[in-house]
């Protein structure tokens, strides 16, 4: 009588959808991923310095890490956007997010959910994540919060 609940039932159905076949995966290796992410930190760190902050955020939206193995990329590139967010004056993020394009707008998005979902992590400091939310929200539309939810490609 429990054998027939050992059967993996999906194994024989035809119709089942797997993670694999939601999104197609990141096509880098995930050592050259995390060599990028490293690139990309440095990089921020030196727009910083020199105050260039629409620069610095463009560098970490613009190919972002995502799919399977790469989470050691995925927490990197994380750090770095926290690092931009916190050393941004609240007077310029309206500025800042309207400069962005759409793919960069959705995918700041995705990090500042991503920020919300670990409280108490690193720098992560909720009234700076909401403060970007609210204004990217006014400069994207509602739109973005709906294809961030939507986008299978997780960062």
């Amino acid at each position: 009588m429990d054998s027939f609940r050992k059967i993996d039932i999906d194994a024989f159905d035809e119709d089942v959808l797997l993670e694999t076949e939601l999104y197609d995966a990141d096509p880098r290796d995930p050592a050259q991923v995390l060599d990028d992410a490293k690139a990309k930190a440095a990089a921020v760190r030196s727009s910083l310095s020199k105050g260039d902050i629409p620069g610095a955020l463009t560098a970490v939206l613009d190919g972002a890490p995502y799919g399977p193995n790469v989470d050691e990329a995925k927490t990197l590139a994380l750090q770095t956007l926290v690092t931009i967010l916190n050393s941004t004056k609240s007077s310029d993020v309206s500025n800042i997010v309207k400069s962005l394009s759409q793919d960069q707008q959705d995918t700041l998005m995705k990090y500042i959910y991503k920020g919300m979902a670990m409280p108490g992590w690193g720098d992560v400091s909720g009234s700076v994540l909401l403060g970007w939310h609210e204004k990217l929200t006014e400069a994207a539309g509602i739109g973005c919060i709906v294809r961030t939810m939507t986008d299978r490609r997780i960062v």
